[in-house]
């Protein structure tokens, strides 16, 4: 995964057991067809002799994330209504799952984390963020940045985890205020940009696509020294990618991670529509 889930199989040498595809090689998929009583909260099914993997129903509560698997994966199911999704965040988990899969839940450990008062930017990008050549803005296209990550086409991807009831879901997000896009224009067009959720005091990224080069890259440091100023401390890159630990994030053992997004979630959080301040 590149920036927040882009590319499966980069990084650590172990990531592309983490993809949607090697978990449905695994056999994670027949759980769709297995039957059960249709009851609210969760069911632990045991998939492997050492693992259980929880089966959601109606009700919108989440096992312990610190009862996922090895590489991350927790349940199976549900739904992506805003409520169940809010819920996940503030739990520490995340969907990621592909066409034909059922919906997958994953809280990874190590977790990927960026603190923006220690974000790293090299001079040339720096430059070309002083230079004016993108205008980010917040909020503005939120539609058309996702659709943009869902069709963007990476290296070692097969497909995209974007699917369409995910965009859906997070478009609900956006319209209830809690998902944001930041978007980098040149010339009028749309060159980059990336989208998240933010609770409390933190922000998790979810996906970013680039047309031009540092598009994705300036709408990044923008968004990041915003949330500084807002004095939002945490940000949720997930999992580890060369690309974010270039940027000074760093991997952190999730119980670590859990405590301290129960501190940034007794913060308000900030709705949206999100716009930046003139100096961003």
């Amino acid at each position: 995964m590149g920036p927040f889930r882009n590319l499966p199989g980069r990084g650590r040498p172990d990531a592309k057991a983490r993809t949607p595809s090697a978990v449905r090689s695994r056999g994670i998929a027949k759980l769709a067809a297995r039957r059960g009583p249709a009851e609210a909260g969760a069911l632990a099914l045991d998939l492997e002799a050492d693992v259980a993997i929880y089966r959601l129903y109606r009700g919108t509560a989440f096992p312990d994330p610190e009862s996922a698997e090895p590489d991350g994966l927790l349940a199976v199911g549900g739904d992506l209504s805003e409520r169940r999704l809010v819920a996940a965040y503030a739990s520490g988990i995340f969907p990621w799952y592909s066409a034909g899969s059922p919906i997958l839940w994953w809280s990874p450990n190590p977790r990927m984390v960026l603190f923006p008062g220690e974000v790293h930017v090299s001079r040339s990008l720096r430059r070309t963020v002083l230079s004016g050549r993108y205008q980010v803005r917040a909020d503005t296209a939120f539609s058309r940045v996702i659709r943009r990550c869902a069709e963007k086409e990476r290296p070692d991807q097969d497909g995209t985890w974007i699917v369409p009831e995910m965009i859906e879901a997070y478009e609900r997000l956006h319209e209830g205020g809690v998902a944001h896009s930041v978007e980098a224009f040149e010339g009028g067009a749309l060159v980059g940009g990336l989208y998240g959720v933010s609770l409390g005091a933190a922000f998790f990224g979810e996906s970013m696509f680039a047309h031009d080069t540092d598009a994705s890259k300036v709408a990044f440091v923008v968004l990041v020294e915003q949330l500084r100023r807002w004095g939002i401390p945490l940000v949720d890159c997930q999992v580890y990618t060369e690309h974010l630990a270039r940027f000074g994030a760093r991997e952190w053992p999730r119980r670590d991670f859990l405590a301290a997004l129960h501190a940034a979630l007794e913060r308000p959080t900030r709705l949206g529509p999100w716009r930046f301040d003139d100096a961003a």
